[in-house]
């Protein structure tokens, strides 16, 4: 279950962190565009439509506090652009497609590699408590433009 916006603030003002304009603002940003997955620069531009006094370092600055408090999860796609999402209660909570000719991240959420952890932790005696599994091909978009 996602926290509410009232949760996260709350978050915040416990690890002493002060709830400013520019963080409630940014962190809205998120939960306007909850199902993608975006870079400090795509927050950026969002915010500053309605927001032009906040800057990109800002932007920064809060996301990286935002995923120091586990309210975000950093993810690479091997695009060079770091991007962030919601961090889940569960530690498996799904995976990734990425589009390698347009760029757009789907998620996955069946997460079928529950067995193979067993696996794994019977044949090495390896105690798996986290994995990442992303998948690179064509969106069905860009198929068809083809």
């Amino acid at each position: 279950m996602r926290p509410t916006f009232n949760s996260l603030c709350a978050k915040l003002q416990q690890k002493a962190y002060k709830i400013t304009p520019q963080r409630q603002i940014i962190l809205k940003a998120f939960f306007d565009h909850e199902q993608r997955h975006l870079s400090a620069e795509e927050i950026h531009g969002i915010v500053k439509q309605n927001h032009p006094e906040i800057g990109l370092a800002t932007v920064y600055r809060t996301l990286e506090i935002l995923a120091n408090l586990d309210i975000l999860h950093k993810i690479e796609f091997g695009d060079g652009r770091t991007r962030y999402e919601f961090a889940e209660a569960e530690v498996h909570h799904h995976h990734h497609l990425i589009c390698i000719n347009c760029g757009k991240v789907m998620e996955f959420n069946d997460d079928l590699l529950e067995s193979l952890e067993t696996w794994i932790a019977k044949k090495t005696n390896f105690l798996v408590v986290d994995h990442q599994l992303k998948f690179y091909g064509y969106c069905k978009d860009c198929q068809c433009r083809e």
